[in-house]
């Protein structure tokens, strides 16, 4: 009998430490996010065909500005390449009328994740494993949460961002230091 009542409680202790690590697995990998999808469909800007200055160019005091030059530009563009998982779409700069500037993803494709977010970052976008993990190497501006895995979906950049050497744009797994997915930035025009 003294055999079963030392058993009761080991049994309970080791019930209460499964269920705990489990329950912070769970939180931690959160594997439901791989079989569900979060789309967004967030209104892009309509660009002109012609292209803007480099962010951070400046232009003369004394040269008109033409019509086109005062609606929304696209600054840059890129398609993404597959890291982690696989990712597709494209994402653009676009300078607005106004004279900010945001990031817009383009029909993004992508596995969704825990704590996911998007970078403008100063790394070269590399094609296979070598490129999965170099996105925290150098300069990056956070820009926030992805907002979906899934559709069109605009991010503003804060007004004073030093755009030289930005030259790519990361969907990084902040939880596992891991980019999803990358596309390279090239001038527009």
């Amino acid at each position: 009998m003294s055999i079963r009542l030392l058993r009761a409680p080991l049994t309970w202790v080791a019930v209460a430490v499964l269920a705990a690590g489990a329950a912070a697995g769970l939180y931690w990998f959160q594997p439901w996010k791989l079989v569900t999808d979060t789309e967004v469909h967030e209104e892009l800007t309509a660009v002109s065909a012609e292209p803007a200055p480099p962010p951070g160019a400046t232009t003369p005091a004394a040269a008109p500005a033409s019509p086109a030059s005062t609606g929304p530009v696209l600054v840059s563009r890129g398609d993404f390449v597959s890291h982690e998982h696989e990712t597709r779409g494209a994402a653009r700069i676009v300078r607005t009328a106004d004279g900010r500037h945001r990031l817009e993803l383009v029909g993004l494709d992508t596995s969704n994740g825990p704590d996911l977010q998007v970078w403008l970052t100063d790394q070269p976008v590399r094609t296979g494993p070598s490129g999965w993990h170099v996105f925290d190497d150098g300069r990056y501006v956070a820009l926030g949460p992805l907002k979906g895995n899934r559709g069109d979906q605009a991010y503003d950049i804060p007004a004073g961002t030093d755009f030289s050497g930005l030259t790519s744009v990361s969907i990084w797994c902040e939880r596992f230091a891991v980019s999803f997915g990358a596309a390279p930035l090239t001038a527009a025009g």
